[in-house]
């Protein structure tokens, strides 16, 4: 089984709980891999990039069940990464675990997009946003924009078995448009925790259920 993890918006493959899932895996003889998402560039950072990125990851690997864990913005990538695996019948995604994904982009809650944010955005091609993994302001290229409106979440179709953990108190992904978000759709449960974005409270219930979805039998 090969595992990946897909860090959020600027973030880090490093994270928090990116080790949690690392330190976890290991146990089981498990490696996670997790692509630095931000790389070549944060500037010119885009859906299409991202996704192309963990298709070359996965084809690099040996034959093996392959399941994506994708955090925020990197659950969004993960949601279209194993859609397009189903369109195109390549190597396919066996399992996916989403944490608080921003299947729906609302571009709103970016800061500095408020009143004509978005319109000056447009007009410079750029926008700073801090980036936490980096500690610092980052520049953001508008090719993002332009290029995650091709990526219709609700009209995607995922065949997948797909695990959703969403805290009800997140102020960034709307734990209403989750829950509509997978009511038709069988294939995918919904965990709702009383946690926020981070889902920082929630991380050991996340592991569980997650080792249960995974098929992996429960550490000592």
């Amino acid at each position: 089984m090969h595992v990946f993890y897909l860090h959020g918006f600027a973030s880090s493959p490093v994270g928090g709980k990116a080790q949690l899932f690392a330190e976890r895996l290991a146990a089981h003889g498990l490696t996670l891999h997790a692509p630095d998402l931000n790389e070549p560039a944060f500037e010119t950072l885009t859906t299409t990039r991202m996704i192309a990125q963990v298709e070359a990851a996965v084809a690099a690997l040996p034959p093996g069940p392959i399941v994506l864990i994708g955090s925020s913005l990197g659950g969004f990538v993960a949601w279209h990464a194993t859609a397009r695996a189903e369109r195109r019948r390549t190597r396919a995604i066996d399992r996916l675990v989403l944490l608080a994904p921003a299947l729906e982009l609302d571009w709103s809650t970016f800061p500095g997009l408020a009143g004509d944010g978005l319109r000056r955005w447009q007009a410079t091609g750029t926008l700073d946003v801090f980036h936490y993994a980096y500690g610092r302001p980052a520049t953001l290229g508008y090719a993002i924009y332009e290029d995650a409106r091709q990526y219709d979440s609700r009209a995607t179709s995922v065949a997948t078995p797909t695990l959703v953990f969403q805290g009800r108190r997140d102020a960034l992904v709307d734990p209403t448009m989750v829950e509509g978000f997978a009511a038709t759709r069988p294939n995918l449960r919904v965990h709702l925790l009383d946690d926020d974005h981070r889902l920082q409270a929630s991380l050991p219930v996340i592991w569980r259920e997650t080792e249960a979805f995974l098929g992996l039998t429960p550490s000592a």
